[in-house]
């Protein structure tokens, strides 16, 4: 095992070839399978004694190869395998959910560069693991062996071609999103799908509700043309092909198509944040119901909850986390700053193609541009940064609240200090060797202020 991988809660993602090797992937994966098959998946498992767990991949260079790696290793612990090829996230997600199966990999480095790669681990609830099920994992794959499946006893492996049909008819079936009178608009949309998964599922999906698309990056070879993770400085082919094709809205999707970013008709990116502001205006909730994002979300999803009565819960970073506390507090919406909504409605995942409809739903309803809607409500400026991990975090976190005794403070997940329209949040990465330091205020200064604060309290700890 590589004392180098990035292990978290719902994973562990490391450099092919270096951190992520096929004995690696295959350890993980029989992991996996022993937990599932020992009944920890809530019980979702096949006829005896046989754990029925779904695989998917991203359009990565190495999905392929890590695909038999993984599995070898379930059929290796008994598992059976559902495979359902290259699809999104949510795509597998859903699968879990359709099939009645002990849980599910996802062979996905998100939003991370080329040379990355991760296995995603999900229950049959097909939620990612929470920390009790992850720390299981984790001391499976970490002891000196694993109960393997004798000769009569090894796993077997069926297709499930249908997984992205599956999920495009259930998207468009949501009552939450007029379909008719997306497809009265006739939108122009440019689109770019980086070269991941997304071109298996965005074109049909815009094709379904009537748009006309001019599209870029549409293979699904993972030969990303630029730096995949869809934020606004990745995002420059994209703002040109909106203005040369005059086209209504630009969206941009990550490698696993559970984000979703926002180009407006001038070509201009408007921040991540604003697709789950979005997603909230489209879902329109009501004074009873609460909304859920995470403690590093923008202002513009208090405001857009705020607009409709609804109260807005925070929680830490994390899929896992945000999906449940929108379970627990059975909100009607929720997701993370990042581009990703999750909607219960269909499922409690990030889902770009469930955003992108959304989207569409509420330009439609109100007869707007996107840029008209952005400027309906109040504008912050974010500002991330990162630092070594070496500081250590508790005399940062102390150093801070001494510094700034007026804030709110909230601890679930690292430190986030709150003021009327502004916040800092300070935390770990759960994905690189790094603190990171995001701030938002009404201006750009105002925010990098607070980031200095940050940087200048981990240089002294």
């Amino acid at each position: 095992m590589s004392d180098t991988l990035m292990i978290s809660v719902s994973g562990v993602r490391g450099l092919v070839g270096t951190d992520l090797t096929p004995e690696v992937v295959a350890r993980w994966a029989a992991a996996f399978g022993t937990w599932a098959r020992d009944g920890k998946g809530e019980g979702r498992r096949g006829k005896g004694k046989t754990a029925r767990i779904v695989l998917g991949r991203d359009a990565r260079t190495s999905g392929s190869m890590f695909a038999d790696a993984a599995t070898a290793g379930l059929m290796s612990v008994g598992c059976d395998i559902i495979d359902v090829g290259l699809v999104p996230t949510p795509t597998v997600q859903l699968a879990v959910e359709h099939h009645r199966a002990a849980g599910g990999i996802i062979l996905t480095a998100s939003h991370n560069p080329i040379e990355w790669n991760a296995l995603k681990f999900v229950g049959s609830d097909g939620i990612f693991l929470d920390g009790v099920a992850g720390t299981r994992v984790r001391e499976l794959a970490a002891g000196d062996s694993l109960p393997r499946a004798n000769y009569n006893a090894i796993g077997g492996v069926e297709a499930d071609s249908d997984a992205i049909s599956r999920h495009l008819a259930a998207v468009l079936a949501l009552r939450g999103i007029d379909v008719r009178a997306i497809r009265k608009r006739r939108f122009r949309v440019a689109l770019d799908t980086v070269r991941g998964a997304g071109g298996a599922v965005m074109p049909e999906l815009l094709e379904r509700l009537g748009c006309r698309v001019t599209a870029i990056n549409l293979e699904t070879d993972g030969l990303f043309p630029r730096p995949p993770e869809p934020v606004p400085e990745n995002l420059k082919a994209l703002s040109a092909l909106v203005r040369r094709t005059k086209a209504d809205v630009g969206i941009a999707v990550d490698p696993d198509v559970d984000r979703l970013a926002i180009v407006d008709e001038r070509g201009q990116t408007i921040g991540e944040d604003y697709t789950l502001a979005f997603a909230v205006r489209a879902v329109r909730p009501s004074s009873r119901q609460t909304v859920v994002c995470n403690l590093s979300t923008s202002l513009v999803v208090e405001d857009a909850a705020r607009d409709f009565g609804a109260r807005v819960v925070r929680a830490p970073v994390g899929e896992a986390h945000v999906a449940r506390k929108i379970i627990a507090l059975k909100a009607v919406i929720g997701g993370e700053g990042n581009g990703g909504v999750m909607y219960p409605a269909l499922h409690v995942g990030r889902d770009a193609p469930v955003a992108g409809a959304l989207l569409l739903g509420l330009l439609a309803r109100e007869r707007a541009t996107v840029s008209e809607l952005v400027g309906r409500a109040p504008r912050y400026t974010i500002v991330k940064a990162k630092a070594p991990r070496g500081a250590r975090l508790e005399q940062v976190y102390a150093g801070l609240r001494k510094r700034f005794g007026d804030a709110t403070v909230d601890t679930q997940d690292g430190l986030r200090l709150a003021w009327p329209g502004r916040w800092l949040h300070v935390r770990p990465s759960g994905t690189e060797p790094i603190i990171r330091l995001i701030a938002e205020a009404p201006t750009s200064a105002d925010a990098q202020r607070l980031i200095e604060e940050g940087r200048q309290s981990c240089a002294a700890s």
